[in-house]
Formats: structure tokens, sequence, C-alpha cells
């Protein structure tokens, strides 16, 4: 099954490669805006878009997040996303640990 969650874009983080930064439900995350680079990247700013495997899928309106964000908490997946999302986030924070060989 597929899961594609809500995201807000934040900012714009390499309009080269087509980054932003997403957030969803406090978590943020970089994702690939490609699949909806139909416009400006700046004017993506501020909107709603479906995230599916660190790409955003599609842009959706406020209304539409809001009820699929809700929708999913109900489900309970939201919650395995978004701890799953916060733990890789902490993976790039922490220092790798080299090991003894």
């Amino acid at each position: 099954m597929c899961l594609g969650i809500p995201g807000q874009i934040v900012e714009i983080t390499d309009e080269a490669r087509l980054m932003a930064m997403a957030d969803v439900s406090g978590v943020r995350r970089e994702v690939s805006l490609a699949p909806v680079s139909d416009r400006p990247l700046a004017d993506l700013v501020g909107e709603w878009v479906l995230i599916h495997v660190g790409f955003a899928m599609a842009v959706i309106d406020e209304h539409e997040a809001a009820e699929t964000l809700e929708a999913l908490r109900g489900l309970g997946e939201a919650q395995e996303a978004l701890e799953a999302m916060e733990q890789g986030a902490r993976a790039f924070d922490e220092p790798v640990r080299e090991t003894a060989q």
C-alpha cells in the first residue's frame, strides 16, 4: 500500500535540484518538487502537497490536507510515518560513529 502524507512547503532549499523543505505536522523534511514543478518554485512556498517517498506528488488545498491528516491519524498510519521521518531526521543530526575493526 502506498501512503502519501500532506505537508506544507516552507522553503526552497536547492532550486537547481528542485528541492524544498516541507513541514509535516511539525516534522521538517527535504522533498523533491520535481513532480509539481509546473510553476516557479517560489510559488510553491506555503502550498500543501501530498508527499510520498520524498517526492511532492501533487499540490492539494489546505482543507484537503487537514482532512487527510485527520483520517490518517484516525487510522494510526500517520503517527507511524511521522515517527519514521523523525528517526530519519535524527540519524542525520547524530554524528557517525566509527567502529574499530
